[in-house]
């Protein structure tokens, strides 16, 4: 069913930003598509990856390395209390939200090579690119004519 729209957005955008807002980027009610984006750079030797994660504290981020993959996880929550002078409650808030991503990295990346840096609700993390392993073979492709 198309909802009425005023000037090009939804009827109710506004309604619903009111519940979602605490959980943008954490799941939740929230699109997931909003959750730790990161951009990756290839330089040379590594990778450069930047991690945004607004309104985390340093000490909510994980990262760990196990079988290959990087796995970088965040956590952050937020209570708002407030109340009349009689110490009554006009309004109660709170709210809690998690995220995580994985990125294979391989098998011959150690995890003293990684670096990380956190710094303006952007984690940076450089991660060395494997070297290429000799004698392995390489896949090979058979020409197809037609």
């Amino acid at each position: 069913m198309m909802m009425p729209s005023i000037f090009g957005e939804n009827l109710f955008d506004d309604f619903w930003d009111g519940f979602t807002k605490p959980f943008a980027g954490f799941g939740g009610l929230a699109n997931q598509t909003t959750a730790m984006k990161t951009d990756v750079k290839e330089l040379d030797n590594s990778y450069e990856l930047d991690i945004d994660l607004p309104g985390v504290k340093k000490e909510d981020v994980k990262a760990e390395l196990k079988d290959g993959y990087l796995t970088v996880s965040a956590t952050h929550g937020n209570q708002n209390d407030e109340k009349d002078e009689n110490g009554k409650y006009i309004r109660r808030e709170r709210y809690f939200g998690s995220a995580s991503r994985s990125f294979y990295v391989g098998d011959q990346v150690k995890q003293e090579d990684i670096k990380a840096k956190f710094e303006n609700g952007i984690l940076k993390l450089s991660v060395p690119k494997p070297e290429k392993l000799e004698g392995v073979e390489q896949q090979k492709y058979i020409a197809i004519e037609g």
